[in-house]
């Protein structure tokens, strides 16, 4: 059987801690920032865990 290969898309957006958590980006830093609050931007700053329902799913994709 040959190896799985992970999901390189999902490699680029997440990354796992050394606990085993996976972090993401926030979203929505991209574009349009001039229309968002400073407040709104400063939240959006950092990682984030990501929700235990999509872990399953990133986990596959990872292949692990």
């Amino acid at each position: 059987m040959p190896k799985m290969k992970s999901h390189t898309g999902m490699g680029k957006r997440v990354r796992v801690t050394g606990s085993g958590k996976i972090v993401k980006q926030q979203a929505g830093l991209r574009h349009n920032l001039e229309k968002k609050a400073s407040k709104v931007t400063r939240r959006l700053t950092g990682t984030v865990v990501v929700a235990k329902v999509d872990v399953p799913r990133i986990n596959r994709l990872l292949g692990r």
